[in-house]
């Protein structure tokens, strides 16, 4: 398992990975103009503008790209794990990695939490500072801001 970083190359690769994970775990937990909304948020724009800055990580296994996260300061967003790849210690190492990265600058991290992430985030020691509830075309989407420190 190897975390490099993300390279203009890899645009569509690390649009795929969040893309598909989207589409297949957040229909579980959110309406549609929930998930419409997270799709529109991890814009093609978005990832490269966070390319470019190098913000962007992927995880390689095998030779297989199978998840991304992006850690701009002390926050974590867009960690995501191709749902064929998931509970195989992928997101964890992912999330070892960026707070590794973070806590060698910064005395906490900040994230935004889904729904089907906050019970890992909580169980790695996040608490919750912040519940947000925003409108998603006609819909609304769910989400905590959480925080750990040092």
């Amino acid at each position: 398992m190897n975390i490099i970083q993300a390279e203009q190359k890899d645009i569509k690769t690390v649009k795929e990975i969040t893309q598909t994970t989207i589409k297949y775990v957040y229909p579980k937990y959110y309406p549609k103009g929930a998930v419409d909304l997270f799709i529109n948020y991890h814009s093609d724009e978005r990832i490269i503008s966070d390319i470019s800055n190098g913000y962007v990580y992927l995880l390689e296994d095998d030779g297989k790209i199978t998840g991304t996260v992006t850690v701009e300061e002390n926050h974590i967003g867009r960690l995501f794990v191709l749902p064929a790849y998931q509970h195989k210690g992928y997101g964890r190492a992912l999330l070892d990695f960026s707070e590794d990265l973070i806590f060698r600058s910064f005395n906490s991290i900040k994230l935004d939490a889904s729904l089907p992430a906050k019970k890992i985030y909580l169980l790695r020691g996040y608490k919750e500072v912040e519940y947000n509830i925003d409108p998603a075309d006609g819909d609304f989407l769910c989400y905590d801001v959480m925080v750990k420190e040092r």
